[in-house]
């Protein structure tokens, strides 16, 4: 079932411990499923999800990981993957049957270089704008903006520039876990090697309607969500913005 206007909830969230699982789905999966069903509910179940692991090469063991945080949450997931070609016939009718679509995280510069093989840039963007939920962890976040910086390349991080570009400026994740990204995050954006960033720490979200971030969501106390963006004297800045807690 669609949302009520064109959504994208781009994450460093989703998943939490779970003390028989690898892991299960948190508050921030259930927003994005709450997102979906806007209009109405959906009449034939529970609300159904859609995994993405082209960042992570569709790794058959986590495929089946979100299967079963799935099963405990109680929501239907299936898969596309893609690898080693896709698994449907008909992609753009397969997704439609979803009320989410989540990415999931990995490298994100192949990811876009697999999707664009797979025309899957054009499909997710007329989802988009139909109303289903596009959403996505780390890789599955990045992507949505004009670039962001990736470990993809090797250890060291380095800038993406070609992201699908369905979101302005750039974007940041795990700002509080992985310390190296903050500093070249504002190298960056003073360069302008990339646009104004906004970076989410672990355990947060971006929710956007259209192009326009309408609020920063938590599923952890004392989390951040920060814009990082050029001055007019060329200094960077770097802002908190007004996080609510998911319950």
């Amino acid at each position: 079932m669609p949302a009520s206007a064109p959504t994208i909830l781009a994450t460093s969230a989703g998943y939490r411990p779970h003390p028989r699982l690898r892991f299960g789905f948190g508050p921030m999966m259930a927003f994005a499923l709450e997102l979906s069903q806007e209009r109405r509910p959906r009449a034939d179940g529970p609300p159904q999800i859609c995994h993405l692991g082209t960042a992570n090469g569709d790794d058959r063991s986590f495929q089946r990981d979100m299967e079963e945080a799935a099963r405990e949450a109680g929501y239907v997931l299936h898969h596309l993957s893609l690898f080693p070609q896709p698994n449907v016939e008909d992609i753009e009718g397969y997704l439609r049957g979803f009320d989410v679509i989540w990415v999931n995280g990995g490298s994100v510069v192949n990811l876009l270089a697999v999707w664009r093989a797979h025309e899957l840039p054009e499909i997710l963007r007329r989802l988009w704008q139909d109303g289903v939920v596009l959403a996505g962890i780390s890789a599955g976040s990045i992507c949505w903006f004009e670039g962001g910086v990736t470990d993809s390349f090797g250890p060291d991080l380095q800038p993406v520039t070609n992201g699908l570009g369905f979101l302005p400026g750039a974007n940041g994740v795990h700002m509080d876990s992985e310390d190296r990204r903050r500093p070249l995050l504002h190298e960056l954006v003073t360069k302008r090697t990339l646009g104004p960033a906004l970076c989410t720490d672990d355990g947060t979200g971006l929710l956007f309607r259209g192009t326009e971030l309408v609020e920063a969501v938590a599923e952890i106390d004392g989390a951040r969500v920060t814009r990082i963006e050029r001055g007019a004297d060329g200094v960077v800045v770097e802002t908190d913005l007004p996080v609510r807690r998911l319950r």
